[in-house]
C-alpha cells in the first residue's frame, strides 16, 4: 500500500465558509416587488448559482435585518450553532434565534428571491431595502433603518458597548 494513498485517506475538505469563493460586498438600495421578492445584484447572481446551486437562507438578526446566506456557508455556521451548549443561556436564545428562524429560499431564473412573509414582517422590509455585502453572507434592512442606523453610528451614538474587538489591531485599514 502506497503512503500516498493513506495520506488522501487522512484529509479532511475544508470547512464550506473556506470553499465559498465569492464574496459579498458594498450597499445595494433596491426595492421589494409586490410579491416580496428582492432581486440579487446582477454581479452575485452566478455565484450564487455556480456555488450554492441557487439556494439561501434566510434568518433574523438582533439588529432587526436579515442575514441572508448561500447555502454551504450557513450550513458551516448552523454546524457551529449547534455545537453551542444548550445549558448556557445566551447560546440557547443565539440557536432559537437564528436557527428558529431560519428559511431556505432559491433564487429564481429572474435572480430574484421570495422573503417569507414573517421575515419581512421581522425586519420592518416594505418596499425600499437595502442589501449589505458582509463577505460570506449579506444583510437585508429596511432602508430608513439602515440609514438610522448608520448615521447614528457615525455620530458616535453607535451600539459601542467597549468591549474591544478581537483582533481588530492586527487589521489594516
Amino acid at each position: 500500500m502506497s503512503g500516498e494513498k493513506w495520506e488522501k485517506v487522512g484529509r479532511k475538505s475544508a470547512p464550506a465558509h473556506k470553499r465559498y469563493k465569492a464574496l459579498f460586498r458594498g450597499v445595494n438600495r433596491l426595492s421589494l416587488d409586490s410579491k416580496g421578492r428582492l432581486s440579487i445584484p446582477t454581479r452575485y447572481r452566478q455565484s450564487l448559482q455556480d456555488e450554492a446551486g441557487g439556494q439561501v437562507i434566510l434568518t433574523v438578526d438582533r439588529d432587526r435585518c436579515l442575514l441572508l446566506y448561500p447555502l454551504p456557508v450557513w450550513e458551516e455556521v448552523e454546524r457551529q450553532l449547534i455545537r453551542l451548549s444548550s445549558v448556557n443561556p445566551r447560546a440557547r436564545a443565539l440557536k432559537r434565534l437564528l436557527i428558529g428562524h431560519a428559511e431556505e429560499c432559491g433564487v429564481d431564473s429572474g435572480g430574484r428571491i421570495l422573503l417569507p412573509a414573517p421575515l419581512r414582517e421581522f425586519a420592518g422590509l416594505d418596499k425600499q431595502v437595502v442589501l449589505v455585502g458582509q463577505g460570506n453572507k449579506f444583510e437585508v434592512w429596511n432602508e430608513a433603518a439602515w440609514l438610522a442606523w448608520r448615521d447614528a453610528l457615525l455620530a458616535g451614538d453607535g451600539q459601542d458597548d467597549g468591549e474591544p474587538l478581537p483582533d481588530l489591531d492586527s487589521l489594516a485599514f
